[in-house]
């Protein structure tokens, strides 16, 4: 990753009480890079919904700074467990909540006072296992959709009139078709980063609010 701003510190991650917490890889950076891009738009609330290991805010709030609120959610204890101990190693303030997705809603309103995201960040792995564990941060059914298309409608519904929603997707998700069903919803996305990483073609899909 070619970056003015350091990868943030995450040697705990996959070890001790953290070893069933997915370490990050290619998509984490592809996704890093992409979000530094625009963050001079100075977000006030980042959401990432499946933290895992919390590199990515962590990275996001060296960047942005303490005027944001930097929210991560995550359905593994583990993970949120980590994600605390990213932001403490990297001395930045990170607030990991453990919940599912459909409750991201009411934790994004009580961390906040508002209840939409200025910048929205979600990825979503392919297979086609069923976890809460570590399996959780990259399992998605089949075509890598199950948990991406329950998320969908919450994020249409989540993102600020001026946010962004960042999506990491591989090439077994049909972005184009994510692409349309969110245009159904008033976003409009593009592609706004990719890479290959093994067999797969990784890409991250920028969304906005259709301005009328």
């Amino acid at each position: 990753m070619c970056s003015a701003f350091p990868t943030p510190l995450y040697s705990h991650v996959g070890r001790g009480d953290f070893r069933d917490v997915y370490e990050p890889a290619q998509d984490s950076f592809l996704l890093i890079d992409a979000l530094e891009k625009d963050a001079e738009r100075l977000p006030c609330v980042c959401l990432e919904v499946g933290s895992g290991s919390g590199v990515v805010s962590a990275f996001l709030a060296s960047v942005v700074g303490p005027s944001a609120v930097y929210i991560c959610t995550d359905v593994n204890p583990a993970a949120a467990g980590c994600t605390a101990t990213t932001a403490s190693c990297n001395s930045v303030s990170l607030q990991p909540v453990l919940t599912d997705l459909v409750r991201v809603h009411t934790h994004t309103h009580t961390h906040t006072g508002k209840s939409d995201a200025d910048l929205l960040v979600f990825r979503q792995r392919v297979s086609s296992m069923q976890s809460r564990g570590i399996e959780a941060s990259w399992a998605g059914g089949e075509r890598g959709r199950e948990v991406t298309d329950r998320f969908l409608p919450a994020a249409a519904q989540l993102l600020s009139q001026r946010g962004l929603f960042y999506l990491v997707t591989i090439a077994e998700n049909h972005p184009e078709e994510i692409v349309e069903l969110l245009g159904q919803r008033g976003l409009e996305g593009e592609l706004c980063s990719s890479t290959r990483a093994g067999n797969e073609r990784l890409s991250v899909l920028r969304f906005s609010r259709r301005q009328t």
